[in-house]
């Protein structure tokens, strides 16, 4: 069984927010396989004047079990729907996702153009004091 190393002990910070996710069903346009913690999926926010049109941002899930703890077997089957902690990846970013992301936001999980979850920002945890790094010009 291959395990996963929770992101916050890579990183050496709490995640970003959370939200409570629905992963989408095949017959939705959904994945037509089963998911894994892991996964990489893009963020999009699911409403207009926010960004510029058709823009993903690499904001990853890490998935919780019933429990509330990170699932740590990559191998495990991810449930259809749950709740999940999200990482901004690009710490450069970070400072344009605090003005934007806020209890309540309704955005998409991606897979290329593909929307194959939904989310809904539940709790902000590090968003505003996680690491910033200054975008160079």
């Amino acid at each position: 069984m291959t395990e996963h190393l929770p992101y916050n002990e890579r990183l050496n910070h709490p995640h970003d927010f959370e939200v409570e996710y629905r992963i989408l069903s095949e017959s939705e346009g959904g994945r037509k396989t089963q998911v894994g913690q892991g996964i990489r999926w893009d963020f999009w926010y699911q409403f207009e004047g926010m960004h510029e049109k058709n823009q993903l941002w690499m904001i990853w899930p890490e998935f919780l079990d019933a429990e509330g703890k990170v699932i740590t077997q990559k191998d495990k089957i991810i449930a259809s729907s749950g709740k999940a902690r999200m990482w901004i990846v690009n710490e450069g970013m970070r400072k344009y996702h605090q003005e934007k992301i806020k209890i309540g936001l309704e955005a998409n999980g991606h897979e290329g153009g593909r929307i194959v979850a939904k989310y809904k920002v539940s709790k902000i945890v590090g968003l505003m004091t996680n690491p910033i790094k200054e975008i160079e010009k």
